[in-house]
């Protein structure tokens, strides 16, 4: 075994890179990977110096090669090789990158005061579902499964068959469909605040929500308010979450 020293070395570096590059899902950051590697090395660098023997035969083949004892193709790809690896590394990493730069993102932006719909200003603090307000249980059913149809004709392309956010466009979009029925969406708001960014979609968000990016329409333009209000009702209940209510007695968010 101690013959092969330098095999043996090798086969478990990139055993480990194999390891680390492809078998962890997420992937981890490059530089992760990279701090990892360098520690690799190093064990298996003491492993192999601690005994005089097995470094003998380690660096052995590294000798033949720069000695001229092995076959010219070999030696000449070998110091071809090396340069061109460390090269390659280097041009890796000042290589300018193309990507968008990281833009942090609120959980929710935060609405205006006010906003326009269909050239009407309306008060988002007063704000609240018409069709929810004082209907009877038979009254509620119906508008929500009118807001069922409204959703498989317009939204489930982006927000999915099931309101989980994985709908046949999602993937195209960035960022990708909000997720009704994590409680980090809808479960956290008021129903006037859906109404707000469904009815100014993307284009609606202030500047104060910078950055935040939203590929939404302005759904005003192509439903109408009653439309929007039984949507809004169906997602609430096809994603099984109940809306936030105003605290009347402190004017803050009451769960």
């Amino acid at each position: 075994m101690v013959k092969w020293t330098f095999g043996l070395a090798l086969a478990v570096w990139l055993a480990v890179l194999a390891t680390l590059k492809l078998g962890i899902q997420p992937p981890i950051p490059a530089s992760v990977l990279m701090l990892y590697m360098v520690l690799v090395t190093i064990a298996i660098l003491v492993f192999v110096a601690a005994d005089e023997t097995r470094f003998g035969h380690f660096v052995a083949p590294l000798r033949a090669v720069y000695e001229g004892r092995v076959p010219r193709p070999v030696q000449v790809a070998v110091l071809v090789a090396l340069p061109a690896l460390a090269g390659w590394g280097t041009w890796l990493r000042v290589a300018p990158n193309f990507d968008a730069p990281f833009e942090p993102r609120v959980v929710h932006p935060e609405p205006p005061s006010t906003f326009t719909f269909n050239g009407r200003t309306v008060d988002q603090l007063t704000l609240k579902n018409p069709l929810r307000e004082g209907a009877d249980a038979e009254s509620l059913a119906r508008h929500t499964a009118a807001g069922k149809t409204t959703y498989y004709r317009n939204c489930f392309f982006c927000h999915g068959d099931a309101l989980g956010g994985d709908g046949h466009f999602a993937l195209a979009l960035r960022p990708i469909p909000a997720n009704f029925r994590d409680v980090g969406t809808i479960s956290m708001l008021q129903e006037s605040y859906v109404f707000w960014r469904i009815s100014t979609g993307g284009p609606g968000l202030p500047n104060g929500a910078t950055p935040w990016h939203s590929a939404m329409p302005v759904w005003q333009n192509y439903l109408t308010e009653e439309e929007i209000w039984q949507v809004i009702l169906y997602i609430y209940e096809g994603s099984g979450s109940t809306p936030r209510t105003w605290d009347e007695g402190t004017g803050g968010h009451d769960h």
